[in-house]
């Protein structure tokens, strides 16, 4: 039996209202709320900027933070990238941030690949290991005590071994093996090859997209390190540059260069704080461009055509 509705002579069908042309209401109110949002994320940045390019008279008519440049002054950068504590935090972290990603993907992808394998031996056992610390995070004091036990402390490996792998990447990776075709696995299979070949020659290049996000999690993640530096870093010569910032920031300490600042030249001092959080906030801003390019074209290339 069927029934047939009948709409009212000139009456038109109603759409979901997300199937609604937007009204000009509606425009106006989503251009404005997304100028303010973007306004209020680049403010802040822009305030950071100027007044690590602004000389001590301008900061001094500002009362500490400068909106409005007058004029250039590139003394703080000078200070603190003349061969002292910051030249080499940067330098320590770029070491850990470039080893501990590639440990850390190198890991990850080859866990992933032997969890997603469903006839691999002891799969099920392995993933339940990996997500208890997952779901129940390890005391500090343990975590502590295998650092300090294994000698790593005061060294780069405290900062790079100890999140080597992240379950939540390890997981997202795993899922996005288990959506390759397993046709595509067999078919390597029968040609002969091994399950390293079939991984850098088939598993890889399909799996680009998700390759680089889990690649950009670490590298932010080993870029932004202090609290493992704060834990295991007693030498100030190993500090990374977030250790350094929180001192420069939260202590007040001055800071120390290789030229033997004197006190007459030193740059003011909320120059100093801003040009060092600039210098740790920029690597990761001139990366992300390139990285989301290759997000898109990871997706592109490592489509399945059905």
């Amino acid at each position: 039996m069927t029934v047939t509705i009948r709409r009212p002579p000139g009456a038109r069908a109603r759409r979901p209202a997300w199937e609604e042309p937007p009204t000009p209401l509606g425009q106006g109110v989503k251009a404005v709320l997304l100028t303010l949002l973007v306004l209020g994320v680049l403010f802040p940045l822009w305030v950071v900027l100027v007044t690590s390019l602004s000389s001590r008279q301008t900061i001094a008519d500002a009362g500490g933070l400068v909106v409005v440049p007058k004029g250039i002054d590139t003394s703080a950068y000078q200070t603190i990238l003349a061969g002292g504590a910051v030249t080499r935090a940067l330098w320590i972290s770029t070491l850990v941030t470039v080893c501990g990603t590639a440990i850390a993907l190198t890991v990850t992808v080859l866990a992933a690949y032997g969890l997603s394998r469903p006839g691999s031996l002891g799969h099920r056992w392995l993933l339940a290991y990996f997500l208890v610390p997952f779901l129940v995070y390890p005391p500090l004091v343990p975590r502590y005590l295998v650092v300090t036990g294994l000698g790593l402390k005061d060294t780069i490996w405290a900062l790079v071994l100890p999140p080597a792998i992240s379950v939540f990447n390890l997981v997202v990776v795993r899922g996005f093996f288990q959506g390759i075709p397993q046709e595509l696995l067999d078919s390597a299979r029968i040609d002969g090859a091994s399950d390293f070949r079939t991984l850098a020659r088939i598993v890889l290049p399909l799996s680009r997209a998700v390759i680089a996000v889990v690649g950009l999690f670490y590298a932010v993640s080993y870029w932004n390190v202090w609290f493992d530096a704060l834990l295991f870093m007693d030498r100030n010569d190993m500090y990374p540059i977030q250790r350094v910032l929180q001192s420069y920031l939260l202590a007040g300490q001055a800071p120390h260069t290789a030229g033997g600042t004197t006190g007459v030249s030193m740059p003011p001092t909320e120059a100093v704080k801003m040009a060092v959080v600039v210098l740790t906030v920029a690597p990761i801003v001139a990366v992300y461009p390139f990285v989301q390019r290759h997000f898109i074209k990871g997706v592109l290339i490592g489509a399945v055509k059905g």
